[in-house]
């Protein structure tokens, strides 16, 4: 039976590299409206439909019929028993299943993705026996990814054959469904309801769904392995499903390291470059996790062209020194809604310059300096949302009612954790790009100086040893905001530049360790602070108001481990003791929630339940940091 890392829950992720997936768990049944066979971004990486939910699948033997697959429905009954019949599960190279039948019968079923084309490969096949007959029966939609599909009479069931080629047109408007097989196909159109997804439910959202099955495609194994590919319009033609698994495992068995093939899975084409999708299933490509994330995912990988290829397509985007914060899934005008993404942007170009020196062309590193330049000048003469350079030379920022640090939960018109005023790791972020800057303009070192200075003098409190979140909270001059939060680590781990040095920095990271550390990652608030919320769970509201009040952020774990390896020296027995430490315990979340992957978040108590999106770049990018720098 499945081994206790692969619990049933446990969900399996394969990315098509153009912002579309296909997902779902150890244990076959969907429990999101994001798990799918064929979820294609129709914009890449946005416009994100699901064309194919799932399937349902029976194998006729001579000792019956049995099912191979399972659903969950409402109120909460699942059928058939398929899932019971699962000997085996390996979510790696692929997701592949096996099935032990009466009779001694074994079939084994896999789905792999080839990066680059929206479609998805299917296979099944005997293991042992002689005698088989596989039924399988998509269950399709063609709804927006965040939607759920009911059951109605504009639904076109009418397909399309050629040869070995059936098509669905689901809606007007929506890509048509490709299916290819080497079995036979029968026309049978039918409504599958109440499809009951359980995580929808736990987040407070709607979570029944009918789906409409077209149709039955028949095999008899005991000729050989069945193929089905679905693939949305456009992406059908391409090679068979026996040289997509075996191109699939030439590449993926060159990935080195647990992380190393997860990292690839949120590098995504965005027009002709890429971009970082900030994580599956519900996120699409934001600056700020971009920035944060290209320096694990791609720089300290040595990946120097993925990473300049995804800087240089959001270098084009400065406006008013701001870069975009997020990209909506439809339409053309991007959010320019972050503080912080913009400083992040330089703090990644400096990485890449200087682990691609050789690399880098002149024009592309003029490119960069120019997009500093404006970043940094817009800052300085000042910006949307109040964003500006105080007389102390430090950055203010904010206005009521938006929302612009990383810690960013917003209910209706109410910001959970406004932080209005000057944030302490805004000003590291500042600082670091003022320096990184220095060398090329007198202006940013002099500036530089000035709010170093500043910052060590206001931010710093010595009767508690640690720094203070905000400083001139609401623009209100002297004005303090001292809860204890992870922010303050950005001024000795994370960045290029520390800003705190000796015991200072020593008392610091002492206290996050004691206050914020957990396995996975740094909780958002201490515990025992007003406010503190120890799970993430509830509707939406509930669930927003914890999202930075106590919720643990695995990402956080690479800040922390550089501001606790430099307080150390970067001595070889203070990474040894950091790997036992802090990675080990990390990596050891690869395979409880998203597999292979880290999570989003997790509550800020005991024992730390994955929550949010179980796969997140940043979350995945600062562990190969951590990795990097362990080294």
């Amino acid at each position: 039976m499945q081994s206790r890392s692969h619990e049933p829950a446990a969900e399996w992720l394969e990315p098509d590299s153009l912002g579309g997936f296909a997902s779902g768990t150890a244990g076959l049944i969907r429990t999101r409206r994001y798990h799918a066979l064929l979820l294609c971004a129709t914009e890449p990486p946005s416009g994100r439909m699901v064309l194919v939910n799932g399937i349902e699948a029976w194998v006729e033997t001579p000792g019956g019929r049995f099912a191979i697959s399972s659903q969950r429905y409402a109120p909460d009954v699942i059928y058939p028993d398929g899932a019971s019949r699962i000997a085996e599960f390996t979510p790696a190279p692929w997701p592949r299943w096996v099935f032990a039948l009466p009779g001694g019968i074994e079939i084994e079923h896999g789905i792999v993705v080839q990066p680059g084309r929206a479609s998805t490969a299917m296979y099944w096949h005997m293991r042992s026996g002689k005698a088989a007959m596989l039924e399988v029966r998509p269950l399709v939609s063609g709804r927006d990814y965040h939607s759920l599909h009911h059951e109605n009479p504009a639904f076109n069931f009418a397909a399309e054959t050629a040869g070995s080629r059936v098509m669905i047109r689901p809606y007007k408007g929506v890509p048509a469904i490709v299916f290819e097989s080497n079995g036979n196909y029968s026309h049978a159109p039918d409504w599958y309801r109440n499809f009951f997804y359980e995580q929808e439910r736990a987040r407070g959202l709607d979570c029944v769904e009918d789906l409409a099955a077209p149709g039955v495609f028949q095999w008899d194994l005991a000729k050989g392995e069945a193929t089905l590919a679905v693939s949305c319009e456009g992406h059908a033609d391409g090679p068979g499903v026996s040289e997509i698994r075996a191109v699939e495992a030439r590449r993926r068995a060159a990935f080195t390291g647990p992380l190393d093939a997860a990292a690839q899975a949120y590098i995504v084409r965005r027009g002709s470059g890429k971009t970082i999708v900030a994580g599956y299933p519900w996120f699409t490509d934001w600056g700020r996790d971009t920035f944060i994330s290209v320096r694990g995912l791609c720089i300290a990988r040595g990946r120097i062209e993925e990473a300049c290829a995804i800087l240089l397509e959001w270098a084009g985007s400065v406006s008013g020194g701001m870069l975009p914060n997020r990209f909506p899934d439809r339409g053309d005008q991007p959010e320019y809604n972050s503080v912080d993404a913009s400083l992040w942007y330089i703090v990644a170009v400096q990485d890449l310059l200087i682990a691609g020196a050789k690399e880098i062309s002149d024009r592309d590193r003029r490119t960069f300096e120019e997009a500093i330049d404006a970043i940094l000048d817009g800052y300085a003469r000042g910006t949307r949302y109040n964003i500006h350079l105080d007389s102390d030379g430090l950055i203010a920022a904010g206005v009521p009612g938006v929302q612009l640090t990383w810690m960013d939960a917003k209910v209706g018109d109410w910001v959970v954790t406004p932080r209005i005023g000057k944030p302490v790791e805004i000003q590291a972020l500042w600082l670091n790009a003022l320096a990184i800057a220095a060398p090329r303009n007198e202006r940013w070192a002099e500036l530089y100086a000035k709010g170093r200075a500043a910052f060590e003098a206001r931010f710093w409190d010595e009767s508690r040893g640690y720094l203070s979140d905000v400083l001139d909270a609401n623009h209100i001059a002297g004005q303090r905001d001292d809860s204890f939060r992870p922010n303050q680590i950005f001024a000795i781990g994370g960045l290029p530049l520390a800003l705190m040095h000796g015991q200072r920095a020593r008392r610091i990271v002492d206290q996050v360790e004691a206050r914020l550390l957990t396995p996975v990652g740094l909780r958002s608030l201490a515990q025992g602070e007003p406010g503190y919320a120890p799970r993430y769970q509830g509707g939406v509201r509930e669930r927003d108001a914890a999202y930075h009040q106590g919720t643990v952020w695995p990402w956080l774990m690479g800040p922390f481990v550089e501001a606790w390896l430099r307080v150390r020296g970067f001595t070889n027995d203070a990474k040894r003791e950091a790997r036992d430490r802090f990675l080990a315990p990390l990596l050891e979340h690869l395979d409880l929630a998203g597999l292979g992957h880290l999570p989003e978040i997790a509550d800020g108590d005991a024992p730390h339940t994955p929550r949010g999106c179980f796969f997140q770049a940043w979350s995945v990018g600062e562990a190969l940091r951590i990795i990097a720098m362990l080294k």
